[in-house]
């Protein structure tokens, strides 16, 4: 991997004052884990790349203004960063440039991504002779910030295309952005301190991927939120772009974060869009016929409501950062393991911070969807209500229970065999809490919350930690009570803990 080829030691106290030199002293590239770069102003960052004369590009603003790139002019020596800005604000004008987007919406991945291919296309064939010794990058914003009357909440994509030598072939660095600043200003000004700190990120913490994310909301921390980031090239094969999901939520830069089967991440907006969607929710730690079962007929009794529209359905399996948490621990091996096994299985996995099924469908309810759908296990469900139950003793139980239980939300409940019991526990007989019975019963009457019809009682003896154990201890017998595909990717990737010889894992 190459890393960052130097740094500069910038002492400035005011931006305005004349540049020094000594202000653009060079020295060899120092950690990206030490303070210093948590101290950097936005500013420091655009004068530091603008004096670093191996850097040199274009930027590319749709929608809240050229507010990237002003920073850049603002801290002075543009020009030797800077070779255009533009801002292509009319959609007959911007498809002209990028041509026209089918579906209509411009502020979306495919518009960015258009944007990136052309500028950066026009870039290497205008400037590559005349400046062999600099490493290209564009950088590309399409953006909806807040309007007048507040219906549009802000939001918007980003993205770089980069080199990190002169030449090497190109990188892309791609998020999305929620912006939650109230106010039209402060959501530009917002967008430039991270279009500053994304072109700032690539360059120079490019050797760490989990600092490169972090580093993506200093200055903005509140202010924003990064619900999906992609980074490619050929100096980032190596990186598995699922852990980037998962540092997004480890480090408060959003509460959701999705990756689809093939592993790529994903963004709501650009495949949930007014669809019924139906959330799995569990621990995958590993996936059994158990799991399996309750993906399958809980997706199939959702589809079969009268209300919702099977051919705009979409399944999504969703994993909790306190359910990956060993020991109060993160393990990423763990959670790569669950990962590989559920895209395998064909799944889109969801990884968040929402505790609370309300957060998870708030941040849905963005998109428009019609019908959500929760598939849970009994057990889940007993938690969730004991823990609405216990936290509003103090009068607001009716408000917690209406957070979740809105009109378009139904909560689907697989039963289980209590453990060391023949006895099925189902939404019908769960114990609820004394206080909650009567709120829990109103909901079972009004439909809102059913038992799974179409399960199968032959599996209910399965328990996840019953094969983990098996697993780990390499003895036979877990394979009957996972999938045949779980099965072999266990002992062919030795994961979950399955037992093997010194050997170098790889996904």
């Amino acid at each position: 991997m190459l890393g960052v080829r130097f740094k500069h030691i910038l002492s400035l106290k005011n931006l305005n004052q004349p540049l020094t030199q000594a202000h653009a002293s060079f020295v060899p590239c120092i950690p990206t884990s030490i303070p210093m770069r948590k101290l950097l102003e936005t500013e420091q960052k655009a004068l530091e790349i603008n004096l670093d004369p191996l850097i040199y590009g274009t930027f590319a603003e749709i929608g809240a203004g050229q507010e990237v790139a002003r920073y850049f002019f603002q801290v002075g020596a543009a020009a030797g960063t800077i070779a255009k800005t533009m801002s292509a604000y009319d959609k007959v004008y911007s498809d002209h440039i990028y041509g026209p987007e089918p579906s209509g919406r411009y502020v979306c991945e495919s518009r960015l991504y258009k944007m990136l291919d052309h500028e950066y296309e026009l870039m290497n064939t205008r400037l590559r002779q005349e400046r062999p010794e600099c490493s290209f990058f564009v950088f590309a914003d399409t953006i909806a910030a807040i309007n007048y009357s507040k219906t549009i909440a802000g939001d918007g994509w980003l993205g770089i295309r980069f080199q990190l030598t002169p030449e090497g072939e190109p990188n892309d660095l791609v998020l999305h952005v929620r912006m939650l600043d109230n106010d039209n200003k402060l959501q530009q000004q917002a967008i430039g301190i991270l279009g500053v700190n994304l072109l700032y990120a690539c360059y120079r913490h490019n050797d760490d991927p989990e600092e490169l994310l972090e580093s993506l909301i200093d200055s903005l921390r509140g202010r924003v939120k990064i619900d999906m980031v992609r980074l490619t090239g050929p100096d980032f094969e190596h990186v598995d772009n699922r852990l980037l999901s998962l540092y997004l939520i480890k480090h408060g830069l959003s509460d959701v974060a999705m990756f689809g089967p093939d592993g790529r991440n994903l963004q709501a907006s650009e495949f949930l869009y007014k669809k019924d969607v139906c959330v799995v929710r569990g621990s995958f730690r590993p996936p059994t016929l158990v799991n399996m079962d309750m993906l399958k007929s809980g997706y199939q009794q959702f589809r079969n409501e009268p209300d919702v529209d099977a051919k705009k359905t979409y399944l999504l399996t969703e994993i909790t950062l306190s359910n990956l948490k060993l020991d109060g621990e993160l393990d990423e091996k763990d959670f790569l393991d669950r990962a590989v096994m559920l895209n395998a299985l064909g799944q889109t996995v969801i990884i968040s911070n929402c505790e609370e099924h309300a957060q998870l469908i708030n941040y849905l309810a963005d998109y428009r969807i019609n019908k959500i759908g929760l598939v849970l296990g009994v057990q889940f469900l007993l938690e969730l209500v004991n823990r609405k139950y216990y936290e509003n003793m103090d009068g607001r139980l009716l408000a917690a229970f209406g957070e979740l239980f809105t009109k378009n939300v139904k909560i689907y409940v697989y039963p289980a065999m209590q453990e060391g019991s023949e006895e099925l526990m189902t939404a019908q007989n769960t114990p609820v809490p004394e206080g909650a019975k009567f709120l829990y019963r109103h909901l079972i009457d009004n439909q809102q919350i059913a038992d799974i019809e179409g399960y199968d009682p032959d599996i209910l003896h399965i328990f996840s930690k019953e094969v983990l154990s098996l697993v780990r201890s390499g003895n036979a017998g877990f394979e009957m009570m996972v999938p045949v595909k779980v099965a072999s990717l266990i002992k062919e990737k030795f994961l979950f803990g399955f037992p093997y010889e010194q050997k170098e894992f790889e996904y």
